[in-house]
């Protein structure tokens, strides 16, 4: 028995925070999963988490209905995580608030270094611009994001904030 927790920790380990998003001390604090119900399978590379999921790595934080880590020769290939909607938390490096995300599905792949939203797609920080459309991808390798979907109904909407409301929610967000 205490190899095969052995395993299991081993197996929630690998699950890493996404590169090149948040916090770079993100990646050396503990992971935190919870769920309903939990099915490893280190056979097939393979933890399926099901029922009110939530994943905790320093500023980062998952939320969805059901999460899927698949691993690749022991390493991290992707993460899948569905919901009413998918959530995602984090702050940047670079940033004094959290940026967020939300979608029916959130599907991170580490070899791409890719971020797929799809299905009522949306990403803001508090104060500042919100992008919403039916997709959203973002490519961390080279830092673009594209939208939009094949259907002309499946439009990308922009919100961006005048500058000195900009200015004022900083402002607010210090005090």
């Amino acid at each position: 028995m205490p190899g095969k927790r052995l395993q299991v920790a081993a197996l929630l380990l690998l699950l890493a925070p996404l590169p090149g998003l948040g916090l770079d001390s993100d990646r050396d604090e503990p992971i935190h999963i919870e769920a309903d119900r939990a099915m490893l399978d280190e056979k097939e590379g393979t933890s399926i988490y099901e029922g009110n999921v939530q994943l905790r790595q320093g500023s980062l934080r998952l939320q969805g209905e059901s999460m899927t880590v698949y691993l690749e020769n022991k390493q991290l290939g992707r993460i899948m995580l569905t919901g009413d909607p998918a959530s995602m938390q984090q702050r940047r490096d670079d940033s004094a608030t959290d940026q967020h995300a939300e979608a029916d599905s959130i599907d991170y792949n580490a070899a791409d270094e890719r971020i797929i939203l799809q299905g009522n797609a949306r990403i803001w920080q508090i104060g500042e611009e919100e992008f919403s459309s039916e997709r959203i991808v973002f490519n961390l390798k080279d830092k673009t994001v594209n939208a939009g979907g094949k259907d002309s109904k499946d439009r990308v909407h922009i919100i961006l904030q005048p500058k000195n409301k900009a200015d004022n929610s900083e402002d607010t967000n210090k005090q």
